[in-house]
This record gives structure tokens, sequence and C-alpha cells, in this order.
């Protein structure tokens, strides 16, 4: 009994001893529970309402005043034009457009006609749009009731763009698009550096006139010729199997998630310089790029529903920015410009993180 409670005893020394296993075992549940927690909403809020009135009245405005005072919604402004207000949900300055008949609140409504309103609404997220435009109904009805005496509720005509079936594969596959490009291409590099180290094969590099840079980059090409063949893979089987349409340019496309690769290359190339042995490279990939790629990205639910802090923390996911540019190529069918601040800053995230990855590569030749 006493050689058990010794063996016990060494095996509390050793994980207590490590900081790593320590950070997992009592670290890992406290983020996990708050992310999930804070993340996991199927509440709809933020959701931007622009709004179209070729005569504004008082009704009008009181309606839109209304709208902006709740909660779920978030009003952006006036359109100029019918042309105008498609071109907001275009740009995703806004999620739904409200447009007004010349007759709305023009005179008196007779009992029992129903207000002429349309609603535009940008489904490429089903359920913020489908959620969205019945609460907007909602607040409409209960001023006008409230305004005019009518008991008839308002019941306009909703057009939802992008995505008129609301087929929720047009949401989850941009999102999934992100998450397997980040973790299978993370996860391939980032035991890259240390099997050299567990190999032997380490005092090469160590003696080579190579410089870092060079052979960080030596290690990224074969991983971004079989990420490509990955990249062909989900894009045939997004278009062909699961029915996603291809609206927009698919070399833009292809363009973008050729650098969004060459990103996650290079965050995993970091974690290879950094971590020692080749399980806890593939752990700490897997923990620090899952999570927050399936949860704070937008892939399941909107970035908007985030608490502030988990919001602004969203801002430095490369998924978040990665899923925005495939929804607006491959569904809406934007040009290029309207995803270049997108691919910006993924540009300067590879930038980073490759600068990072030589930093700590040079340190460990030195």
């Amino acid at each position: 009994m006493k050689r058990m409670l010794s063996f016990v005893k060494k095996e509390f020394l050793l994980i207590l001893r490590d900081k790593r296993t320590m950070l997992i075992l009592l670290g890992l549940p406290v983020v996990m529970i708050l992310i999930f927690g804070f993340a996991i909403s199927d509440d709809v809020r933020n959701v931007d309402v622009a709004y179209y009135a070729h005569r504004e009245n008082i009704l009008i405005v009181k309606v839109m005043e209304r709208i902006g005072a709740n909660e779920t919604f978030n009003l952006v402004g006036r359109c100029g034009s019918l042309r105008e207000a498609e071109d907001a949900l275009l740009s995703g300055e806004a999620d739904i457009v409200v447009c007004f008949d010349d007759e709305f609140g023009a005179q008196q409504p007779i009992q029992g006609k129903t207000a002429s309103v349309e609603i535009l609404a940008d489904a490429s997220d089903p359920n913020t749009a489908s959620t969205g435009v019945a609460i907007l109904k909602n607040v409409m009805s209960r001023y006008y009731m409230e305004h005019t005496g009518n008991e008839s509720l308002i019941n306009p005509h909703t057009r939802l763009l992008y995505n008129p079936a609301m087929e929720s594969t047009y949401n989850f596959v941009p999102g999934l698009m992100g998450l397997i490009l980040m973790l299978v291409c993370a996860m391939m590099t980032s035991i890259a550096i240390v099997r050299e180290k567990e190999t032997g094969t380490m005092e090469v590099l160590l003696v080579s006139p190579t410089k870092a840079w060079m052979i960080l980059l030596a290690k990224m090409v074969p991983y971004f010729v079989v990420s490509c063949f990955n990249l062909a893979t989900i894009l045939l089987l997004s278009v062909y199997v699961l029915g996603v349409p291809l609206s927009g340019s698919l070399a833009a496309l292809i363009s973008v998630s050729a650098l969004y690769i060459m990103l996650a290359l290079s965050i995993g190339l970091f974690i290879s310089t950094v971590m020692k042995t080749q399980v806890t490279a593939m752990l700490i990939s897997v923990i620090t790029l899952m999570l927050p790629t399936m949860l704070l990205s937008g892939m399941i639910y909107p970035c908007e529903n985030l608490p502030l802090p988990l919001y602004y923390f969203s801002m430095i996911v490369p998924a978040r920015w990665y899923i925005v540019v495939v929804k607006k190529l491959m569904i809406e069918g934007l040009p290029f410009i309207a995803v270049a601040k997108e691919t910006l800053v993924i540009l300067a995230m590879f930038v980073v993180m490759l600068a990072l990855g030589v930093k700590k590569f040079n340190d460990r030749l030195e």
C-alpha cells in the first residue's frame, strides 16, 4: 500500500510541476463554460435596419423610431432609392430594409385595409432573417394599431434575398469551410518543427546556412499544395452535393482561400516553434483553434450576438473574416472589391504570424 501511495504522490508532483497540464486541467473548463455560456444563444440582437420612403411622413418616422427603440434592432438610416436599399443589403450595412408605399400614413386608414409595406431581408443567415422579420412585423403592427386605431395588423410583403428558400446550408457551409481549413492546415504544420527535434534531425537545421524564414516557407509549401486539393474537394462538394451557389468570382474565392490557408499554416508553424512535443503541439492547436472558430467566428451564431468583450476578441479569430468573404463571394455574388477589407485583415494576420514564427525559430536556432 505504501508503494502505491508513493506512486500516487509521484504522479501528483509530475502534474503539479507541469504548467501546461495544470492549465489544461484547471483553465480549460473555465474557458469552455464562459465561451459556451455567452456565445451559444438563439437570441437575435443588433439587427441593422434601414428604411426607404419616397414620401416620408410623421407616421413613417414614428414607426421607425419605435423599431429603433427595440433592443433587437439598430436603426442605421434612410435609403434614397430602392437601388440604394438593395445596395445596403449587399454591402452588409443593413440586414433588413423596410420599404414604405406612398399611401402609408398619408390618410386615415380604412378599417380592415392592409398598410402597404415591403420588407427586404438578407437571408444568407436564415435564423437572423426569419426571427428579425417576425419581430419587426410585430413591432410595426403594434404601433400602427395604437396610432391609427386600425385593428387589422400590418401584413407586409417580404422578399428574402440571396437565400429565398431559407436553406440552412447557405449559412453553415462557409463556416465549415473556415473551420476545416483552419484545423487541418494548422494541425498539419503544428508538428513540423517539433518532429525535427524528436527525430534528432534538428542538428541539420542548426548547421544549415539557409535563413529561418526560408526553412519555414519550405516546410509550408508541401502542406500548401495538399491543402489546395482539400480546398478543391470542399468547393466541389459544397456546390454539387450541398447545393450552395457560386454566384461570385471563382478566382477571387480561390485567391482569398489560398491566403487563408497560408495563414492557417503559419499559425501551425508558430505553435510548432513553441511546443516541445508533437502530442502537445497537436493538442494545443485543436484547443486554441477549434473552440474560437466554432463559437466566435459567426459560424453558428452571429458575432453581433456576443457580449462586448467576446465581440472584440472575435476580431482576432481568422475564420470570422474568411466566413464573411465566402458568404459575400459565393452566396451574394459580390465583386472582389467588396471583400477587400476582410482580405487585408487576413493578409495582415498571415504576415504577423509568419514573423512570430520566424522569430521563435531564430531563437531556437540560436
